[in-house]
């Protein structure tokens, strides 16, 4: 569990199922992604969070508004189950409702989950990475002190030829050589 100011990043609840599925279908949310999903494809994506926090310890946290118990969202690590020049890596990523956009919450969150990564975790290295056109998520990256070298950018492989949304751009964090890492 990580815990910031406004935010509580936790284990996923059952209580969770419905205000994500709501999230997830939101065409607002998922502008940026080839469609929203459905009920039984935000039950896939659970399991997938689930088994993936079981194989590698850390993953993709609901993210609870502190002062009223509010499921906002997501923020955490993952990785990604796809191959390109930059995988295998650690990636940091987010999808915050609608209700809470604005409010810097993606940004505070996305900064504690950086720190327990290159801390606590010890990666060597995080990445994010989103469609070309998202700017919202790339001013999260940017303001969490991630780069970006354009010749890094990418065609998601997961995203069809001709699609809009294929072209991506890749930002990293690197611990820093002379950083020891904290330990937990």
């Amino acid at each position: 569990m990580i815990s910031t100011p406004r935010l509580l990043l936790r284990n996923w609840q059952p209580r969770d199922r419905s205000p994500f599925a709501t999230l997830n279908a939101d065409p607002r949310v998922m502008q940026y992604f080839p469609s929203p999903l459905t009920s039984e494809e935000t039950d896939l994506a659970l399991e997938r969070i689930a088994a993936h926090f079981e194989r590698c310890g850390f993953g993709l946290w609901a993210a609870e508004i502190r002062a009223t118990g509010e499921f906002a969202g997501f923020i955490g690590l993952s990785v990604p189950g796809f191959q390109t020049h930059f995988t295998p890596c650690v990636e940091i990523g987010w999808r915050v409702a609608a209700r809470f956009w604005n409010q810097g919450l993606a940004t505070e969150g996305a900064l504690e989950v950086l720190r327990y990564g290159l801390g606590p975790l010890c990666l060597k290295e995080i990445v994010s990475f989103t469609a070309e056109e998202n700017r919202p998520s790339r001013r999260v990256m940017e303001k969490i002190g991630m780069t970006r070298d354009p010749r890094d950018d990418f065609d998601h492989p997961g995203i069809a030829e001709g699609h809009p949304l294929r072209r991506h751009v890749l930002y990293r964090m690197r611990r820093a050589a002379n950083e020891s890492p904290r330990r937990a």
